[in-house]
């Protein structure tokens, strides 16, 4: 079983896979720091100086605690920690997504104006109407049944 593993996790598709999925991941990380220290200051400024990071609907708000005091007679009161709504930090990573989806489309249609540049190589054989196998183009006799054959 750890033969056939170590076969099929050193292909070459699944060692190219991965590299792309390390690649992507590292991608992924810069493209956040640029929208959220790039892009998004420059329009939460034009917007009224808004950082979105700390745009949120707070559903519940949270309560400090406060410590013990034994002199004092203070009893311990525990934290409530805040519910919220984070859609700043929503808005962040929705636009992250869109330039990471941009980034590849670009990629991916580049190499398909890659591909279509490239002209099918015209064919230098052609298949015999008489026997059907397969002869030079240019023939205009089948060397296999003799039969004669239209120009090419």
């Amino acid at each position: 079983m750890f033969s056939e593993f170590k076969k099929f996790a050193l292909r070459g598709n699944v060692m190219d896979m991965a590299i792309g999925i390390i690649l992507g991941a590292a991608f992924g990380k810069i493209v956040a720091a640029f929208v959220k220290g790039v892009i998004m200051p420059p329009i939460g400024l034009l917007v009224g100086g808004v950082n979105f990071d700390d745009l949120k609907f707070v559903l519940q708000d949270g309560t400090a605690g406060v410590a013990a005091n034994a002199e004092k007679g203070v009893a311990a009161v525990e934290a409530i920690p805040e519910v919220a709504i984070l859609y700043g930090a929503f808005l962040n990573t929705v636009i992250d997504f869109l330039i990471v989806a941009f980034v590849i489309f670009m990629v991916i249609r580049t190499m398909n104006k890659m591909k279509r540049a490239e002209p099918e190589p015209e064919p230098t054989e052609k298949s015999c109407s008489f026997c059907c196998s397969t002869i030079a183009k240019a023939a205009t006799r089948c060397p296999n049944c003799t039969s004669e054959l239209a120009a090419a």
